[in-house]
């Protein structure tokens, strides 16, 4: 269980810190106290929700029971258990109302139910989490993410913020704001759950003719995360509705077509919009990539079809990537007269504004290009990674790491092969 590994490494850690003997004070006896008893709750996510629990009611006034509630709601999201996500969840976002994810789950728990008061605490969630999700779009993509993922990934969340709100105003009676929130969601990220909320306020307002369009939506739009189960449900549900108000499915296939080219056509110019701000959006083949350069230039990798390319992949931080640079610059030598060989240095610094100073402090000679989201696509693990890729753009070595005395020839000998093929 992940969540019980971590918190046994942080009580470690928190014993290793405090250097008191376990029965100084009675803050230590709670300490080793809680340590055993997570230790013992072995594997099991109910013993360790258990254990807690205990621990929090034998010790109310815990210091560490912020930490405890925020490690019991990690735990219920694992268990799926509603009841606690909402128990333990409420009391975190009582004290750091900005967790997006905590918000998420209390938000569809409490919805998990035609409550109304519920609904009204749901509410006030999924407009909190929408704001912090839209204040997110224009932020810098986290880690190796692409610009066109991380805001699909962000135009998704509001998506589902606003579902949750549809859901709760629905609940609550407010039925004209509840399709309201739920269009805007379709319109943040036309995904199946979203239709699938327009399609159901429709409905649940009186409006069944209006429903199958977006019914329909649900069920065509492309979305890779919709299993075949919950497909089967859509189309159940759109023929049930379509059978009830025209007597028969004749024509049925009409509007499902017709739902087909409408969703594609959003599809496509959303993937438009994304590429002229991300030449990479979407893109899974690593040549057809373009990266930019740190002096601002841009290198479509195609242009490089034909030649043997070898990707360095570094950043400022490693310290074997220093190491390596020199024996790096003995292979470039071997080949400096080859214009069938090309060297490209990628750098996947989250910070790219280190990356200048770092190359002037060490005195770097060498061109350098940002992954841009290519290290994603080839998975890269771990660095220094070295990737060639022959003639035809086919990946053909990867060398994770590198062994010093034999680097500089296993890597020409590498080249050498492509060069003969």
């Amino acid at each position: 269980m992940k969540i019980l590994t971590v918190f046994l490494l942080a009580l470690s850690a928190g014993a290793a810190q405090s250097g008191a003997p376990p029965a100084a004070s009675e803050a230590d006896a709670e300490e080793q106290e809680l340590s055993q008893a997570v230790s013992e709750a072995g594997s099991s996510p109910v013993e360790f929700v258990r254990v807690l629990e205990k621990h929090l009611r034998k010790y109310p006034e815990s210091s560490r029971r912020p930490e405890l509630e925020r490690a019991l709601v990690k735990a219920a999201i694992e268990n799926k258990d509603e009841k606690r996500i909402i128990e333990y969840g409420e009391r975190v976002l009582a004290r750091e109302a900005d967790d997006v994810q905590v918000l998420d789950r209390v938000s569809r728990a409490l919805l998990s139910s035609d409550d109304k008061e519920a609904a009204a605490r749901a509410l006030k969630y999924a407009r909190r989490y929408g704001e912090l999700l839209t204040g997110l779009r224009d932020k810098e993509a986290p880690g190796r993410m692409g610009k066109a993922q991380w805001r699909e990934e962000v135009d998704r969340g509001v998506a589902r913020a606003l579902s949750f709100e549809a859901r709760a105003l629905g609940n609550l009676g407010r039925m004209d704001e509840a399709i309201v929130a739920a269009r805007k969601g379709w319109e943040a990220f036309p995904s199946a759950e979203a239709a699938r909320e327009v399609g159901r306020w429709l409905v649940r307002s009186g409006k069944e003719q209006e429903a199958l369009e977006p019914m329909a939506d649900a069920f065509a739009v492309a979305d890779p995360r919709v299993t075949d189960a919950e497909r089967l449900r859509d189309r159940t549900r759109m023929g049930e509705l379509y059978v009830k108000l025209k007597g028969s499915e004749k024509g049925l296939g009409d509007l499902i077509l017709a739902a087909y080219d409408r969703t594609t056509a959003i599809l496509a110019a959303r993937r438009l919009r994304f590429k002229e701000s991300d030449p990479n959006a979407h893109v899974t083949n690593p040549m057809e990539f373009t990266l930019s350069g740190l002096d601002g230039t841009k290198l479509p990798l195609a242009s490089l079809l034909g030649k043997t390319i070898v990707f360095d992949f570094w950043a400022t931080w490693c310290g074997p990537c220093r190491a390596q640079y020199p024996l790096y610059e003995q292979v470039k030598e071997r080949f400096r007269k080859d214009p069938n060989v090309v060297f490209l240095s990628i750098n996947t610094d989250e910070n790219r504004d280190a990356v200048a100073p770092f190359l002037a402090s060490q005195k770097w000679d060498v061109k350098v290009w940002f992954e841009d989201g290519l290290s994603r696509v080839l998975e890269i693990a771990s660095i220094p990674t070295t990737i060639i890729v022959d003639r035809r753009g086919k990946l053909v070595s990867r060398m994770n790491g590198y062994v010093p005395d034999r680097f500089v020839d296993m890597l020409t000998e590498r080249i050498r092969e492509t060069l003969r093929d």
